[in-house]
């Protein structure tokens, strides 16, 4: 029998909490609820969840320190949950390693097709697949990236990502020294299911830079005026 998926619901309204638990309950995922930042820490390791539903206004611990926490230690999916629906708010959630973002009130059946994408995207590595034909796979110096078990490779040392950053890094690399305007890699790697403007591109590409530095053979570049693309020397 297939272990159910595990969804942690961080939310300090308990009547928005039991709801989305209802909705996810009856597409077979195993849920548990909590209703303040400390206690979401805490969850976090004793659950063991599968993808995080995080709400932004929290008693004590707020959302995005959450988030900040959590990234510091694991690339697990976060969506994060708010009734601000600033650009600022959005791009500061991205920014800090949400994965999607969702404004309250919400369709329940599009927080559902939500939490299935991102999980879709999301496969924690086990063990390292080896290259082969049906494997989805780009190697340079000093970097693997690997879209079949989402594992990124760099200066002999596994990168912990989620899983927007990994596939926009495979898609430029997958591609090298072509350039991609911000529209059409946001129609590319985030495609209908995101609304968004072009900035969460450009937050991702920070994010990646933080943690896969040029290299002499290879740059993640960006091209003024357009967009970006893998440069290979």
């Amino acid at each position: 029998m297939v272990a159910k998926q595990k969804i942690l619901i961080v939310d300090d309204d308990v009547n928005i909490a039991e709801l989305i638990s209802l909705y996810l309950t009856k597409e077979c995922f195993d849920t548990k609820m909590v209703h303040n930042g400390e206690d979401a820490l805490t969850a976090f390791e004793s659950f063991s969840p599968n993808l995080i539903l995080l709400d932004l206004m929290l008693p004590g611990i707020d959302g995005y320190q959450v988030c900040r926490e959590l990234r510091a230690k694991s690339g697990i999916p976060i969506i994060m949950l708010s009734a601000k629906g600033e650009i600022f708010d959005k791009v500061l959630g991205l920014e800090l390693g949400a994965d999607d973002y969702m404004i309250k009130p919400f369709d329940s059946k599009e927080l559902v097709a939500r939490v299935k994408a991102v999980l879709r995207r999301y496969q924690p590595v086990k063990q390292e697949a080896v290259p082969g034909k049906n494997v989805k796979y780009v190697e340079y110096p000093d970097l693997v990236i690997n879209l079949t078990n989402y594992s990124v490779i760099y200066m002999d040392e596994a990168v912990d990502m989620p899983p927007k950053e990994l596939e926009l890094l495979y898609f430029l690399a997958s591609s090298p020294n072509q350039v991609f305007t911000r529209e059409q890699l946001l129609d590319h790697i985030w495609g209908y299911e995101y609304i968004g403007d072009t900035r969460t591109v450009d937050v991702h590409i920070k994010r990646l830079r933080e943690k896969i530095k040029d290299h002499t053979a290879w740059s993640l570049s960006t091209v003024w005026g357009i967009g970006y693309k893998f440069e290979v020397k």
